[in-house]
Order: structure tokens, then sequence, then C-alpha cells
């Protein structure tokens, strides 16, 4: 016995946890020795919760590897693939998925099979169902050539006017989308006027929030995001940005390289940060383009490992540094290190302004329109750093900086000016709320 139809796999996905399912036609090259061609860019990663990006500099084909718990389902069993990974290419690009019948029993091997060149003809037929759950795993399912599941999702497929990575199918027989769901979410939200400053903390209870930086907190606990330090979406799918001024942070990781890598923030604050006139504090912050000098701190920000010409990254062990006057890396971010935080939080990303009554505790207003981005790509941010339209614009500090209880503060932040947003993405839009 087999699933017939969609809705029956779906609501044995949704049985196992399933938030977001979705599928891809296989050709003939997909196997078990050619491995699955999943996308021809980075915001494939996207699509799947994975592990700790590795970087793979030796052999014919350097690349990046990242782990995920892939299982295969059927209609009465589920069991993992112990191999399971995705592999990043970046000299074409595209990323790949290998070991996925590694350990596996009930892995579908015979329609995996390597087929010889010549045989082949391209699209065959197959369809390969994904899911991925709350918990960080992704289900698979393969439908062979002319069963009824594979012809009711190429007809699918077939309806489709664009040409996405994967086609997404929806949990519930509504057909609402992601972003329809976003939207009426920040209507909603923007419709209200005025909201009292609240976040909710980790067991999703609201509580109020006094301090003056709370434009984010209000609109994420009005979303029912929860404070987590995970690099995944906020909500379903979307990272949701509420920005107060033109300058955006995009995201804030802590160098894994350099001076600042191997001796932690405070040495690097006492190194490089400044005194503050009057205070007991040492402040490490100004504004860092690509190639300038910033003279506030005597550093300069460096790219390397990627081509602006081709858009490609060019060494796997690439970075994004920090250089000081005796050509010293102060601070360094690897490219391995930033693939995770970008591609898992920015592949779609909302981004609505707010502003506050000025009264105490305050409340916020979300205006419109709001600012919507799809298909983000790490290459497209490292192209925006090298142009300099991505700036690094830190603020750490320590405070009692000469006492025995000193305290320390890490902000390393990446930021944009909002008109250079769709610089980032494929597609950029604004929305109106009203």
């Amino acid at each position: 016995m087999s699933f017939n139809r969609i809705a029956e796999l779906i609501q044995r996905y949704r049985g196992l946890n399933a938030k977001r399912v979705f599928f891809k036609q296989l050709a003939e090259n997909d196997n078990s020795k050619q491995q699955i061609y999943l996308g021809g860019n980075f915001e494939v990663l996207s699509f799947f919760p994975y592990g700790t990006v590795t970087d793979y500099p030796e052999g014919k084909y350097p690349n990046f590897k990242a782990k995920i718990e892939l299982y295969w389902v059927n209609e009465e069993n589920v069991e993992q693939a112990n191999g399971a990974q995705l592999i990043l290419y970046p000299q074409y690009p595209e990323v790949r998925l290998s070991g996925f019948l590694q350990g596996c029993e009930i892995a579908p091997r015979h329609y995996l099979q390597p087929i010889p060149a010549a045989n082949r003809k391209g699209i065959d037929g197959r369809v390969l169902f994904f899911a991925t759950t709350g918990d960080g795993k992704t289900l698979a399912h393969l439908a062979p050539s002319d069963s009824p599941l594979a012809l009711e999702a190429i007809s699918i497929a077939q309806s489709s006017t664009d040409e996405p990575l994967f086609v997404e199918l929806p949990l519930t027989p509504d057909l609402i989308s992601s972003r329809e769901l976003v939207l009426d979410a920040l209507r909603k939200i923007h419709k209200a006027g005025f909201h009292p400053s609240i976040r909710l903390n980790s067991d999703g209870v609201v509580l109020p929030y006094k301090a003056r930086n709370g434009g984010g907190y209000t609109l994420e606990a009005l979303l029912g995001i929860r404070p987590n330090s995970k690099a995944a979406p906020d909500f379903h799918g979307w990272e949701i940005k509420a920005f107060s001024s033109d300058r955006i942070t995009l995201m804030t990781p802590e160098p894994n390289g350099g001076f600042y890598g191997s001796n932690g923030v405070e040495a690097f604050v006492r190194k490089y940060g400044r005194k503050v006139s009057g205070k007991d504090q040492l402040y490490f912050t100004g504004t860092h383009r690509h190639a300038t000098l910033c003279e506030s701190t005597g550093l300069t920000l460096g790219l390397t490992g990627y081509d602006v010409e081709s858009g490609k990254i060019t060494d796997v062990r690439g970075c994004i540094y920090l250089l000081d006057a005796n050509s010293n890396q102060a601070a360094l971010w690897k490219f391995s290190h930033l693939l995770t935080h970008w591609n898992k939080k920015h592949a779609a990303a909302a981004y609505v302004r707010y502003e506050s009554n000025k009264i105490i505790p305050p409340q916020y207003r979300y205006r419109s329109p709001a600012f919507l981005g799809e298909h983000a790509d790490f290459t497209r941010y490292l192209s925006a750093i090298a142009t300099g339209d991505v700036i690094f614009d830190p603020g750490s500090k320590v405070d009692n900086a000469s006492t025995k209880k000193s305290q320390v503060k890490a902000r390393s932040q990446f930021r944009i000016h909002k008109k250079h947003l769709p610089v980032l993405y494929e597609t950029f839009e604004e929305v109106s709320l009203d």
C-alpha cells in the first residue's frame, strides 16, 4: 500500500510534527552516486534545518558541508538515514543532498540507483517530497514515476507560473501562503494603533517592558514570537525586523577568528576600543566600510575568498575581517560561520517601521508600508559588503574597566541603510498595510 493522494501524505507528515511541506521533481542524474541536486544557489539552505557548516578546502571540488537529520517516511515507518548532509559547491554554485540512503532500511534504494549517462533523458517523473519539523528534522518520501502521487504533484507544478526552487504545499486546505499570513498579522497590528511596550519570556508569558528599546520586542510579542538565540526565521518562515531609523541591523554574529576569536570580546575592546570621556568605560564603535580605514578604531574592513565580478565564492576558507595598522587580523568571520546566520534567517524577511509616542512606559505604533524581501542568498550579502552597502557598525563596550568587576557587552552589528535593502533579495517590494 502507498500514498495515492498528496492529502494523504500531508496528513502523515502533519502527524510527525511537520511545519513545512515542499517537493522537487527529480532528473535521472539525481541518484545515490551523483547525489540529489537541490538548487543553483545557497537559498536552498533556508528550506532545511541543518547543523554546523564546515568548510572542506581540500580535494578536487572544495565545498561546504552541513549535516541534516533526514528521515524516510512510509505509511507505517520512520527511519533515519544517518549519513545525510547538504553539500554546497560554491564554484557552480549549487547545493546537493548526499548520504540519504546510509543506514536506512526503508529508504527507496530501488528508485535512486544511477543510470548510465547515455540513457538519461532529464526529468524522469519521480517526485521527492520533503517536510521539515519543529524539532529540526527533515522528512522524505519518494513517489515513483507514473505513480498517482507523482502525477498529482507534476500537475500542481505545471500549473505554477514561476519556477521556484521547490513547490510548496499548504499544510491545511485553506491554501493561505506564509506571505499572506505575515501580511494579515502585520495589518491587524498596524490598524490597532499604539501598543504598550511588552515582551514575551521564554514560556510565552507577556511581560511589560519599560526600556526605550522595546519596538522590536513588542512587535515580536504581538506576533507570538518568543525570544531565542536560534538562527531560524521568526514567523511562518519569515524573519521579522522592526526598525525606527534608516540604518537597520541585519545580524549580530560574533567573530570566530583573529585576535577577537582567540582572546574574546573584553580583550578585544581593551586593545582596540577607546576610553569614554568622564566614564570608566571602554567603547568599540565606528562605521566600517569595505576597504576603507575607520578613523575611530584604526581598523579596516576586508573581504577575501569572494569574486565581485562573478558573484561567486572562490575560496571556502574565505572570510570577512578587520585589519589593524600592522596588518594583524583583529577579528574575522569565516564564511562557514556566516552562512548559518544568513541563510537560515534571511531568505524571506519583512521590515516594518515603528514610532514611539515618547511616554513612560513607552508605546509603539507600526507604520505602513511593510517592506518584503524574498529569495536572499549569501553571495548577495557578500556583494553588499564589497560595495559598502552593508557596513560593520559595532557597539561593544567594557564598563567599570579599571575595576576587578568589569562588565562586558558584545555587540557586533552588520547594518544596512533602508534604501539598500533591495540588493539583498531577488524580489523586494513595498506592501500597504492600510
